[in-house]
């Protein structure tokens, strides 16, 4: 395709200059994208042959667990990407247990290390697992367009909530993830429900049961009163 507009290009051609007028031109016999173009090159051949293979295909995504008893989160130790997480997590369902499997985010060697990651957590006893890092450019977020990432999610025992990057951002994990989560305290919110909400259910059922029980004594006394009358 042309180049658009902020496009960063590589060309090759030669150039020319006409004394008289003092012209300068440039003869171009190649164009290529440089830079962030190439990323997107080959972000869109990835994600069109794993479409192909079937790694997107909604039959594949599975529900996330109701009441899950333990999380695993794969994200970096440092930053505050896992601590707002585990906030999250803490304040709507302190039940949980939350299992870390601590991995770079970024750089030449992070997506092997995101891989294993899913790899070894998978071997604990979690009930689903949260793939998570904060925004950036899309060199910084390229790990999680790696093939090797991809694969790993797809092959998660236990569904995958993908949590990359900020809201406009999308990467390859995401599509394979069974759910994709806007933000990482989004993902928090996504995977476990909220204690307060359930203790108001909980005190709304036991109140109409209550009330079930009560009315169930009343009509029995009332059946009981006319049967007594009955036998006088």
């Amino acid at each position: 395709r042309l180049p658009g507009n902020g496009d960063a290009i590589e060309v090759h051609g030669k150039v020319s200059l006409y004394e008289p007028r003092g012209d300068v031109q440039l003869y171009v016999n190649e164009i290529k994208l440089a830079g962030a173009g190439v990323l997107w090159q080959e972000f869109e051949r990835l994600r069109t042959r794993l479409d192909a293979e079937g790694l997107f295909a909604p039959e594949h995504k599975r529900a996330l667990p109701q009441f899950p008893q333990t999380i695993g989160v794969v994200t970096s130790r440092e930053g505050a990407v896992f601590h707002d997480i585990y906030n999250v997590l803490r304040r709507r369902y302190p039940l949980v247990e939350i299992l870390l499997a601590p991995t770079l985010v970024q750089g030449a060697n992070a997506a092997p290390m995101i891989a294993g990651a899913i790899q070894t957590i998978n071997q604990f006893n979690i009930d689903v697992l949260i793939v998570a890092r904060g925004g950036g450019s899309i060199e910084d977020l390229w790990a999680f367009n790696e093939e090797i990432v991809a694969r790993a999610i797809y092959d998660s025992r236990v569904p995958v909530i993908s949590a990359i990057g900020h809201e406009t951002d999308f990467t390859i994990a995401d599509f394979v993830a069974d759910v994709r989560a806007p933000t990482p305290s989004a993902a928090a919110e996504l995977v476990v429900p909220d204690a307060r909400e359930l203790r108001a259910s909980v005190r709304a059922g036991a109140r109409q049961l209550a009330q079930l029980i009560s009315d169930k004594i009343s009509d029995a006394r009332v059946t009981l009163s006319r049967q007594m009358y009955a036998l006088e």
